[in-house]
């Protein structure tokens, strides 16, 4: 497990927290454990959304010119 969150992809970010809802769903975890678990659940969901939001504002950015052609619009 990457201790340092904010340098994982999305699907990094993803993927482990897909193990650990897994592994909280299976109930084999002692409790400091499974607690440990959920708050980096927590930071890896809070991380998820961060970078979501921000490839969704740079989809966003893309404007099509008159012309057909792409561009970039300042984000505010």
């Amino acid at each position: 497990m990457a201790d340092n969150i904010e340098a994982l992809s999305f699907e990094e970010a993803l993927s482990e927290l897909e193990k650990i809802v897994r592994g909280l769903e299976g109930g084999q975890m002692k409790l400091e454990e499974a607690i440990a678990s959920y708050e980096r659940g927590a930071a890896l969901r809070q991380h998820c959304e961060t970078k979501l939001s921000e490839a969704e504002a740079r989809v966003q950015a893309i404007v099509q010119k008159a012309n057909g052609a792409l561009d970039m619009k300042p984000l505010d």
